[in-house]
């Protein structure tokens, strides 16, 4: 127990002198390893732990997911959806906000990244809203927390690696997300209406729409939309798996752009160079992780919680409790990625010895982070839209987003309350 403490606060102390917590990670649990095990050991295992995540065929779905995306963001997708959803409902108060939720929504399934989706709807609904007139404070906060839908609609990058390192069926967790996936957009709605209904000027409404341009706007997502159902379609009805859906969904990706002419040699390269970036990221704050869990399950530390847990006499409910009021915490302060993968190793054998469905646990721990990408100081949405939005100030983002935190924890006490939600549609799978 003292060891892993003291890993604990070596990973913090680290991250504090600016280390990359992914290195953090992988430096304290080597060297954590190595003086409880011995080097020859821990190096030997290290070793194994790059190996095999590098060469894990289960862990493809990742770059396959994110190529699938990158795939059809650069054939113009987000700008259809968008334009949809406006045409349905940007005659409204708060009409260009709403579609702008419902287009991250419809964008997240296909790129399962908060970031990219939050990059992505700032270039396609910002300039729209700035034009009629919105607050920079709505725009970008309903922005930067619709961008959080697309790693709770599936498929979800976190859902992936949460499922590989847990040893959770990927398809049941992405059938899981879809029901809180639409309670969280419309509390962001709700929260959007809110806002409006306070401040009219902030959110003004658009033009209506004749049903004629709302029809030409429905056919022409058709394609992808075809995508999606046949990638998760045959992912729930078991007719392929995760890897295999992700396989297909990136080719298909890659005929809807070439046959809307939006793919050139040099996008090519750029669509490739950027989906190996972010797979790099990924795996390696991933490997780092796995050393780091190594080491917290070679101490005592997990079954001694446990112990803990079981004297206290808690609720079960309440201990799960607890832990998303810490995660809720940490997601003000840490990367939300590293901050899961570090806290699993000491959670999920908890949530295992109280009973709970692991793929509900699975939806929780997306909700969040979902928190934690718009959580002041640090979620990474806001800085995304701060580095992209050069004539928005930081403090304006701030305000703008805090409600629609408000909206996900309210969101994140449903999921915890109401189990059924997440695990209906799974309940259906084989």
């Amino acid at each position: 127990m003292t060891e892993a403490l003291l890993g604990f606060a070596a990973v913090f102390v680290l991250a504090l002198l600016r280390m990359p917590l992914a290195f953090a990670m992988g430096l304290v649990g080597f060297v954590g390893l190595g003086l409880v095990r011995g080097w020859g050991p821990t190096a030997a295992g290290a070793a194994q732990v790059v190996y095999e995540t590098g060469f894990a065929y289960t862990l493809s779905v990742v770059p396959l997911f994110i190529l699938m995306g990158n795939f059809v963001a650069r054939a113009g997708l987000a700008h259809e959806l968008f334009r949809l959803a406006y045409s349905f409902i940007g005659h409204v108060r708060g009409g260009l906000a709403h579609a702008t939720i419902l287009a991250c929504a419809g964008f997240g399934a296909i790129c399962g990244s908060s970031i990219a989706t939050a990059a992505t709807m700032s270039k396609v609904a910002y300039p729209s809203m700035k034009k009629l007139g919105y607050a920079d404070y709505l725009s970008t906060g309903v922005i930067a927390a619709g961008g959080t839908l697309g790693i709770m609609i599936p498929p979800s990058t976190i859902m992936v690696i949460y499922g590989i390192v847990t040893e959770t069926h990927i398809g049941k967790l992405f059938a899981a997300g879809v029901l809180p996936g639409a309670v969280c957009a419309g509390l962001m709605m709700l929260a959007v209406a809110f806002i409006t209904a306070r401040d009219p000027q902030a959110g003004p409404a658009g033009q209506r729409s004749s049903w004629r341009q709302r029809l030409a706007a429905l056919g022409n997502i058709w394609g992808v939309a075809l995508l999606v159902v046949v990638v998760l379609g045959g992912i729930y009805g078991g007719i392929f798996t995760a890897t295999e859906g992700a396989g297909i969904g990136a080719s298909g990706a890659f005929f809807f752009a070439l046959a809307r002419r939006a793919l050139t040699w040099r996008m090519l390269r750029e669509v490739l160079v950027e989906s190996a970036r972010t797979t790099a990221m990924l795996f390696t704050i991933l490997i780092a992780a796995m050393m780091f869990s190594g080491f917290i399950n070679f101490t005592s530390m997990p079954s001694d919680l446990k112990n803990w847990i079981v004297t206290l006499g808690l609720p079960p409910l309440a201990v799960i409790g607890a832990m998303m009021l810490i995660y809720v915490v940490l997601g003000t302060i840490m990367e939300e990625l590293s901050m899961v993968l570090l806290t699993i190793p000491v959670f999920f054998p908890i949530v295992t010895q109280l009973g709970f469905d692991p793929v509900w646990f699975g939806v929780l721990i997306v909700l969040v982070v979902q928190i934690g990408l718009i959580s002041p100081p640090v979620g990474m949405n806001l800085f995304v839209l701060n580095s992209l939005l050069k004539g928005v100030a930081l403090v304006q983002i701030f305000r703008g987003v805090w409600i629609f935190v408000v909206a996900l924890v309210v969101g994140l006490a449903v999921v915890l309350e109401f189990q059924p939600l997440a695990l209906w549609l799974p309940s259906f799978m084989r």
